[in-house]
């Protein structure tokens, strides 16, 4: 009986812990957005549009949205030009800019100018690549682990079951082997979601690079592309001065004002 009621707490204390740490959660986090201060700014859709242009290259461009450490613009480059040129997202770069418009200093390289460039598509789907390698890696590793797991934990239970015990001591033993038994399961259960949940979260950014993103490529006389070109976030920065160069040919300059609020989730915290 002693045992039972024993038992019985640990579940309670259990089903408690595991409400307890499914409890909701409220979170308030900083948003960022780019309103365009330059050029010819007019609005689409409800969306502020700005328009500049230089030596034969037209930049059309808005702010598209903010995901995790990098800010999103929608891109339209025109090729005004009587002759091709090579387009390349990578080649738009930024100054981080304070309130009265002052060049912000570099928090790891003190003394030089915050400068950053856009990411380049081709280099970010590379790493994808790699990063779904790693996973599949990490998921066979755990395989294995879990495996060996299981195995001694039979081996154990198999043997200490052969040996004579009072009851007392059988209880235990059931008691510590099945409480194994469900903590391989668990583990089994959380490595499978960690590896879905990170692969689902790769194969988004394999679909940003590889559909999303603006990409290099050879824009012939009035030939036009579009895509979204994803900046670093620079969240000490009040605006972003943003420059489109083609290499003996055009610098587009654009101005972007930086501006900050909140936005609060309520998540449900799940156990480890």
């Amino acid at each position: 009986m002693t045992h039972t009621i024993t038992f019985r707490l640990c579940q309670l204390v259990g089903l408690l812990s595991l409400l307890t740490a499914c409890a909701p959660s409220v979170t308030t986090t900083t948003t960022y957005r780019l309103r365009p201060v330059s050029g010819d700014v007019t609005t689409l859709d409800g969306k502020p549009v700005t328009r500049a242009e230089n030596n034969g290259v037209a930049v059309v461009a808005s702010f598209e949205r903010e995901e995790a450490d990098l800010v999103a613009l929608d891109v339209e480059i025109k090729n005004l030009s009587d002759h091709a040129i090579e387009v390349n997202p990578a080649d738009f770069r930024l100054v981080a800019l304070g309130e009265a418009r002052d060049t912000l200093t570099d928090p790891a390289n003190d003394g030089l100018p915050l400068i950053r460039q856009a990411a380049d598509p081709s280099y970010e789907s590379g790493r994808v690549d790699l990063a779904r390698k790693v996973e599949e890696k990490r998921l066979k590793r755990a395989k294995i682990l879990n495996t060996v797991l299981m195995v001694a934990a039979i081996a154990s239970d198999v043997s200490s079951s052969s040996r004579s015990r009072s009851y007392g001591e059988y209880v235990n033993n059931r008691i510590s082997h099945n409480v194994a038994y469900q903590a391989i399961a668990v583990k089994r259960a959380i490595n499978y979601g960690n590896f879905a949940n990170r692969m689902q979260r790769l194969d988004y950014e394999d679909y940003r690079w590889r559909e999303l993103a603006l990409h290099a490529q050879t824009l012939q006389p009035t030939e036009t592309i579009r895509g979204l070109v994803y900046l670093p976030k620079l969240t000490a920065a009040r605006y972003l001065s943003i420059n489109y160069t083609i290499p003996e040919q055009a610098s587009v300059p654009l101005l972007f004002e930086q501006q900050q609020g909140t936005q609060t989730v309520s998540t449900r915290r799940r156990g480890r």
